[in-house]
């Protein structure tokens, strides 16, 4: 059964309408370079490039856990690539992102990042098909979660963006 509106009612009430009135009132104001600065102090960038070292190192320091506790060398190869798995391919991009043709102009830079990221991932998925191949004795829970927890490294680096320099 189908419900009817009630046309006595009227037309309903646009919903964005208030916005687009507010957008109206209040043109946009361009930014001061003072301003722009401030901004720019207020809110840091994290370089790629130190992301990708900090996940090495969490990786390097997950590695040397996992040889004092269990002291399983395929255990320990197992979470040494599964950290090579984030960072090979985080610094193939970071390395294509950080290069002069990336910032030659908007549209080039969007087109060479979504270029970059299938490049990542591609590789990404490489190293997952070769780990058999590549890592005696390999354990795939050692591996993914070292991978999980090296991708992880993201978060903290956001978080810390604000508080210290990377």
């Amino acid at each position: 059964m189908s419900q009817r509106r009630d046309e006595s009612s009227g037309p309903r009430p646009d919903p964005w309408a208030d916005l687009e009135d507010e957008g109206a009132k209040a043109p946009i104001k361009p930014l001061t370079r003072q301003e722009a600065q401030a901004l720019s102090a207020k809110n840091p960038s994290v370089s790629p490039w130190r992301v990708i070292a900090a996940q090495a190192v969490v990786g390097g320091v997950m590695a040397a856990l996992v040889a004092l506790i269990t002291r399983e060398q395929g255990f320990v190869w197992s979470v040494l690539y599964g950290a090579a798995t984030v960072v090979v391919p985080g610094a193939l991009m970071a390395r294509g992102m950080t290069s002069r043709l990336s910032s030659l102009a908007p549209g080039v830079s969007a087109v060479s990042f979504m270029l970059w990221e299938f490049a990542k991932i591609g590789v990404s998925v490489a190293m997952l098909a070769l780990a058999p191949k590549l890592v005696p004795g390999l354990s795939w829970p050692a591996l993914l979660v070292a991978l999980v927890v090296c991708i992880k490294v993201y978060w903290v680096a956001l978080l810390w963006r604000g508080r210290a320099k990377i």
